[in-house]
C-alpha cells in the first residue's frame, strides 16, 4: 500500500499531508539552525564524503559506499566508514567493528560494508564520535559516511546523492505522504548524483547493480543463481521488488516471494518456515549477514556490485582524492 501511495498511484496520500507538512517544517528548522549558527557542527580533520538519499531507503546507497571504498583503496587512499548503525543497539558508542561484531549491535549495513571491504568501520548516533574513534587507531585519508545527508551536525566536504532511476522521487511529498526526506531542489547543492538503473538525467552518473554468483551462507560454495532449484526468494531491504526483479532477469524461476521490512531481524524458526526440505532460500547479502550464525544448508545469498562508466568514475574519484590536498 505504501508503495502505491508514494508512487502517486493512490490518492490516500492526501490524508497524510498534514504530517508531511510537519515533517518538512521540522526539517527546515533543523537545517536553518545550523546555517544560522544557532547550532554548531563538527569538522573532521580529514575530508568527509557523505553518501545519502533524498528518499527513504532502497536506492542502492550501500553498494555505492562499498564501491567507493574499493575504488579509492585501489588508488592508494586509506578509507574509513562511519554510520548511524540503524537497526543495531550497542551497549556504548562509538562502536568500532571487528570480525565478531553482530548486526544486533552495529546494524546490518555497517557489518556488510566491513565484511565486503575490510575497511575500518565505526557506528555512533553522533557520527563525529565515530570518526574520532576511527582516527584514534587508523591513519586515514578520507571518511565515507553511509547515509547522513540530513545529519547537519557533521560538516562534509563532498556530497553524493543516490537516486533510484526507476522510481525517482515518487509523488514528491515529504514523509509520510511521500518518500522524500528533502525536496528535489536539494540536488542543486550536492556534488554528485548517482542514478541507480532507469535513465540518468543530464549531469547524473548512471549506475547498474551487477549480480554475482549466488553464495551458500553455510559453506561459501558459489553457483550461478539460475542453477539453483526450487527457489523461495526473500528480501528485507528498502525496496524488495528490485531484488525479485533482478532474480527474474537472471533467469531464476521463483516459486514464492517474501518481502520483509528494511533492517528486520530474523530468527531460525522464522526463516525455516519459509521453505520445505526440497526448496532453496535465496536472499540478499544484507539479509545474509544477519543469518550467518544460524544458516542452514539450503540458504544462499546473491551479492551485487555497483558498476559506473569508467570515464565518469575517474572524474568522480579524482575530485574526491583532491579533497585531501585542498585540506592540507
Amino acid at each position: 500500500m505504501i508503495e502505491r501511495i508514494w508512487s502517486g498511484e493512490s490518492r490516500l496520500y492526501w490524508l497524510l499531508l498534514p504530517l508531511s507538512w510537519l515533517y518538512g517544517g521540522i526539517s527546515w528548522l533543523i537545517k536553518s539552525s545550523y546555517r544560522l549558527g544557532l547550532r554548531t557542527s563538527w569538522r573532521s580533520p580529514v575530508p568527509v564524503v557523505v553518501v545519502g538519499n533524498l528518499t527513504a531507503g532502497g536506492n542502492g546507497k550501500t553498494p555505492v559506499v562499498i564501491w567507493l571504498v574499493e575504488q579509492l583503496r585501489l588508488r592508494g587512499q586509506r578509507v574509513g566508514v562511519v554510520s548511524r548503525g540503524y537497526g543495531g543497539k550497542a551497549d556504548s558508542y562509538p562502536l568500532v567493528l571487528n570480525e565478531n561484531t553482530p548486526t544486533t549491535q552495529a546494524g546490518d549495513e555497517p557489518v556488510l560494508i566491513f565484511q565486503r571491504t575490510g575497511a575500518p568501520v565505526a557506528v555512533a548516533p553522533k557520527r563525529s564520535e565515530a570518526i574520532q574513534a576511527l582516527l584514534k587507531n587508523h591513519a586515514l585519508d578520507v571518511i565515507i559516511t553511509d547515509d547522513g545527508l540530513q545529519h547537519y551536525a557533521l560538516q562534509r566536504d563532498f556530497e553524493i546523492v543516490v537516486v533510484d532511476g526507476v522510481r525517482r522521487f515518487g509523488n514528491g511529498w515529504w514523509l509520510p505522504a511521500g518518500p522524500m526526506r528533502e525536496r528535489p531542489e536539494r540536488l542543486a547543492s550536492v556534488d554528485a548524483i548517482i542514478t541507480n538503473g532507469g535513465t540518468a538525467a543530464a549531469g547524473e552518473v548512471p549506475m547498474l547493480l551487477k549480480a554475482g554468483h549466488a553464495v551458500n551462507i553455510l559453506t561459501g560454495e558459489q553457483l550461478p543463481a539460475e542453477q539453483l532449484k526450487n527457489i523461495v526468494a526473500m528480501a528485507g531491504i528498502g525496496h524488495p521488488p528490485r531484488f525479485f526483479r533482478t532474480l527474474r532477469q537472471l533467469g531464476v524461476t521463483i516459486e514464492k516471494e517474501h518481502a520483509f521490512a528494511d533492517h528486520q531481524d530474523f530468527s531460525l524458526s522464522q526463516l525455516q518456515s519459509l521453505t520445505s526440505d526440497s526448496q532453496t532460500l535465496l536472499m540478499t547479502e544484507k539479509d545474509a549477514v544477519k543469518c550467518c550464525k544460524f544458516a542452514q544448508p539450503n540458504w544462499w545469498y546473491l551479492p551485487v556490485t555497483a558498476e559506473l562508466p569508467p570515464a565518469q568514475t575517474e572524474q568522480l574519484l579524482a575530485r574526491i582524492i583532491s579533497l585531501r590536498s585542498a585540506d592540507d
